[in-house]
């Protein structure tokens, strides 16, 4: 049985609203899988196309970071543009764009090109992402239904990333690495069809999206992040400290704007909880930490160990099994010790995997060094991100529910993003050869981890 179908079968109050249900969820889940699997799918494909485009290891970041960049940059235009133009209207839009630029993809000819279709891939991602989940939490009342739907949610999160990589190892191994992306056209062209025909419609706010705002966001995120992969060669450079500098005052000049704007992109009334404020900050830490974990894991088995891509996405199995079993046992484990409970043990896991990781002798194995801390990262994997989305979305109305959809998202793509461009500007500066540059980013996410567990310890897991 599918995790919609189990779904279902938990959701079910009356026939109509039942139905509705199903055919919101399933094309909830299929989208994330999709934007999820594309995630991922490029990671086992790194190194392949770094041959083929010839990216220096910190050039390389930016065929992730540009993707994630540009998807967290949009996310609060794309939550804004669901209220405001309607969710279905939006979803279709998104749809269209994120496979179009698959397409482009999976025929670039260079690397700039590449890169740049990332890019607007990651603006389709950013239209998706915030409309499912403004769709799933809309649809689902807070409490017992909506935990159990972002349970299938998490589900779907830990098997598409893990899925991708398996996927991803395969057709760079058998086929291509483009391969990955050509498949999201037919896989694009369904969604849209199922989301046309299946989706109502949502009511509409007056206003505009503040596209100046949306700007200010992009590029202060963008100039951070640059300045932090500049960095990897040394923080004498002018360029990296002034893309910094310049991303610090960009993003304190959109903060100022969400102050006094009548319709913010970003509410700042979303952070007024403390709880709430935290559970976005641990999920930038987790990600941020995980992203790191694909980037380097998959490095170490092809480069390092020597293993074929397809044998490196297989190597990813262990954490997707138990991936999906400790989010399937989400529900559960809030009942026994609560949200911040299962937060703080979902950490306290990724954690200790990732310095297991880290301890890598020279002539490692795959079943002690690579195979067993990948079942603590699964659990961690599993437990974490449904508990973060519930903490991020606790008390929210449903008139924000869109705004803050986007700021959960914001947080989960730039944590990845910043989280993935300071661990490579980190290893390059401390670390000379790639092994090294393997074993201190897994160490240093790992206190990322350890960062993310004392924030959860202090705010979301307090007594209420």
């Amino acid at each position: 049985m599918t995790t919609a179908a189990v779904a279902h079968t938990m959701f079910s109050t009356d026939k109509t609203e039942a139905d509705r249900q199903w055919a919101v969820l399933t094309i909830v889940l299929a989208t994330y899988l999709l934007i999820l699997l594309d995630t991922s799918i490029v990671i086992t494909g790194l190194p392949d196309i770094a041959k083929d485009f010839g990216f220096s290891p910190s050039s390389l970041s930016w065929v992730q970071n540009a993707y994630t960049l540009f998807f967290g940059g949009f996310l609060m235009v794309g939550a804004r543009a669901g209220d405001l133009f309607g969710r279905k209207r939006v979803y279709l839009t998104g749809v269209a764009i994120f496979t179009l630029a698959s397409l482009a993809i999976g025929l670039a000819q260079s690397g700039t090109m590449l890169v740049v279709a990332r890019a607007i891939q990651g603006v389709g991602a950013a239209i998706l992402a915030p409309a499912t989940m403004a769709l799933l939490t809309i649809h689902f009342p807070e409490g017992e239904p909506r935990t159990k739907a972002l349970s299938a949610y998490a589900a779907t999160a830990g098997i598409g990333a893990s899925l991708g990589l398996v996927l991803g190892g395969f057709f760079a191994g058998a086929l291509s690495w483009r391969v990955g992306f050509l498949v999201n056209v037919p896989v694009g062209i369904i969604l849209w069809w199922a989301g046309r025909s299946l989706l109502v419609e949502t009511p509409r706010t007056k206003g505009a999206p503040d596209m100046l705002s949306a700007g200010l966001s992009t590029l202060g995120m963008g100039s951070l992040v640059y300045g932090i992969v500049s960095s990897a060669t040394g923080w004498a450079q002018i360029e990296a400290w002034g893309a910094c500098v310049l991303g610090i005052a960009l993003l304190a000049a959109f903060f100022l704007r969400q102050a006094g704007a009548k319709a913010p992109l970003l509410p700042l009334s979303l952070f007024a909880s403390s709880s709430r404020t935290a559970s976005y900050v641990a999920r930038m830490m987790f990600i941020g930490a995980m992203v790191g974990f694909f980037f380097y894991a998959t490095q170490l088995m092809q480069v390092v160990m020597g293993m074929t891509p397809f044998q490196a996405g297989l190597g990813f199995l262990p954490m997707t099994a138990m991936t999906f079993v400790a989010s399937l046992l989400i529900p559960r484990g809030t009942r026994l010790i609560g949200t911040g409970g299962v937060l703080a043990l979902a950490f306290l896991c990724a954690a200790l995997g990732l310095f297991w990781l880290g301890q890598q002798p020279a002539h490692s194995t795959y079943l002690w060094n690579v195979g067993l801390p990948m079942l603590l990262l699964g659990i961690g994997n599993g437990a974490a991100l449904g508990p973060l989305t519930v903490a991020g979305m606790s008390g929210v109305a449903k008139a924000d529910a869109g705004a803050a959809s986007g700021v959960v998202n914001t947080a989960h793509q730039l944590g990845g993003t910043l989280g993935l461009a300071s661990l490579v500007a980190l290893a390059a500066t401390f670390s000379d050869s790639l092994a090294d540059h393997i074993v201190l980013g897994f160490n240093a996410a790992a206190i990322l981890q350890l960062a993310g567990l004392a924030l959860t310890l202090l705010f979301v897991a307090r007594p209420r």
